[in-house]
Parts: C-alpha cells; structure tokens; sequence
C-alpha cells in the first residue's frame, strides 16, 4: 500500500497548531514563575525558544545575562558562529534529549527539549557562564579566533572587561542545575498536552456548547453530525468555526481528550489496556493503540510501565 503523502496545507496546519500552543505556554504563569524562580536561585538566564526559530542571537531579557555574550552580540562573526552553535545544540538535543556543549567562547550552552506527544514544541535554553575561572591566556585566545586585528582597541577592551565579569559555575554543579532544567521540561511537556485541549475563555459559544457535549459523550460515538448540532451550526460551518477556533480538526480534538483520559487509566493496573480502549471511546484496541503512539510517541503499555516505574522509584 503507498504512503500517502503529507500536503503542503497539512505542514502548515500543524506548524501553526504547534506555534498556537507555544505562544500559550510562554504566557503561562506556570511557566514564568518558574522561569523567575530558576534565574533567582542559580543566577543563570533562561529562555523559551520556539523549535522552528531561525533567530538564536540574544534578545531583550537581560537578566542574569553574560555581559560578555551581550557584547559579543555586537560582533557580526561571533554572533553567526553563537548562531551556529545553538543551531547544532538544538538539533541534537531534538534527538537526544537535554544536550549541552561550549561555544567558541568557552561558555556553556545548554537546550532541554519540550515534547508534545513526539513533536518539539520548545526548548528550555541557558548557559552562558564558564566552566572554569577565565585567565588572560584564554581571552588572547578566542580574541584570536574572533580576528583580533579586524576589532578596535577600544573594542577589545570593552571585550576584556566583559569577559572576567561572566561567571564560572563548576562543571557538576552546572550539570546539576540543567537536570532541574529536564525535570521542570517534563512538566511542561505534560501541560503542553492539557493546553493542546483547553479553551482560553475567548471561543464562540458555539464551539463552547461543542465540547461540553463532546466531553459529557466522550466515551460514546461522536459523529461529525452530532457534535454540530449541539453547537447549533451546519456542519461545514462548525468544521471551518471548529478549525480557526482550536487549529485542531474535530477528530484530532476528539483523540486528544481521549488519550488524555486514558493516560490517567492506565495508572490503574489493575486494568486492562483493552478495557481503557473501549471505556475512552475507541470501537477496537488497535485503534486505540494507533492513536495513542501518535499522540503521545509511545504504546500504551510501555507508558504505563514507565510511569508505574517512576511512580515506585
């Protein structure tokens, strides 16, 4: 059987529906306390990055910024070349997870990933401090690599004194600070999955109606038919209404609220994954299954196994 093929309005519905929960989570509260908490109590700065961004240089939060990066964010070379390492940085904490390296500078630069479902939504981003205590020989040096004749001397001197005024923090201690990062991206990942679901209390009353009868009846068949006339509107009305309002079509929305009450299900052991299927809705086991690794990345089974196993540990 062929694959069908991903259309060019499909990417841009997901890349849109992706930017749509990523601009809710950045407004979070739950998101800015913990970002004012974590700058307060390790000095480091951190930033929400949207996955697809094409622009890495620093941006108008200064707080517990390197002066050194601000300067070296004047330098058209040495910012390309910050550019091109937290590009590299994205992409293989995409890959592998939390990820961290040094830029050209010697400074850390770390990315923690945010899931939601298999696709990044975000990265957690900080760094910018040294591994170890900068000395005059490794100024000298990433002056080298920066052409040190083609930079001013008053240049080099604003350089220099930013440079022994960026801190240190020692490797483990550092480490330590980027696993709060991972176990705080894991907590973003799951509320990403419940914004994915949630209104913003600015919807048509019409798609109000809709989802209160599609939650009342989740466990029930909910055809296409049905749910628009709770809503009071013509089929193809509601679907266009339903789409602009949620960036989600009728049927994904419906999957999602009913993996998000499965994953619940399935911290009972007691209970069968085949009873779950059909308690949420689904008419058959394999397409419970289906949806749920689409959703989530993982099988029922192995999410339930990793999470009674965190839960123990």
């Amino acid at each position: 059987m062929p694959t069908q093929e991903t259309t060019p309005q499909q990417i841009h519905s997901h890349k849109s529906f992706q930017q749509t929960i990523f601009d809710r989570l950045q407004s979070s509260e739950r998101y800015t306390v913990y970002q004012n908490a974590f700058r307060a109590a390790t000095g480091l700065p951190l930033r929400l990055v949207a996955s697809d961004t094409e622009k890495w240089c620093l941006d108008d939060q200064t707080i517990n910024r390197s002066p050194f990066c601000e300067k070296l964010n004047l330098c058209k070379s040495a910012c390309s070349a910050c550019v091109d390492v937290n590009a590299r940085l994205m992409k293989e904490a995409d890959v592998s997870g939390p990820t961290t390296c040094h830029c050209f500078a010697g400074l850390y630069a770390s990315a923690v990933p945010i899931k939601l479902g298999v696709s990044t939504i975000a990265y957690l981003k900080t760094g910018q401090v040294f591994s170890r205590t900068p000395d005059e020989n490794s100024f000298r040096d990433v002056l080298a690599m920066m052409g040190k004749k083609t930079i001013p001397e008053k240049e080099v001197a604003l350089l220099h004194d930013a440079y022994f005024q960026t801190r240190a923090v020692e490797p483990q201690r550092y480490q330590s600070m980027v696993t709060l990062l991972a176990s705080f991206a894991e907590q973003l990942s799951l509320y990403t999955e419940q914004l994915s679901i949630i209104d913003q209390g600015s919807e048509p009353a019409a798609i109000a109606k809709a989802k209160k009868f599609i939650h009342e009846n989740l466990d029930q068949a909910l055809p296409l038919g049905d749910v628009a006339r709770a809503a009071g509107l013509s089929e193809s009305h509601f679907c266009r209404l339903f789409k602009e309002s949620t960036d989600l079509t009728l049927t994904d929305y419906i999957n999602r609220c009913r993996i998000e009450w499965a994953k619940r299900e399935l911290l009972r052991p007691e209970v069968r994954v085949s009873e779950i299927a059909y308690l949420v809705g689904y008419q058959s086991l394999s397409q419970f299954n289906r949806s749920f690794a689409r959703i989530t990345g993982t099988a029922p089974t192995n999410y339930r196994r990793e999470q009674l196993n965190r839960a123990a540990s």
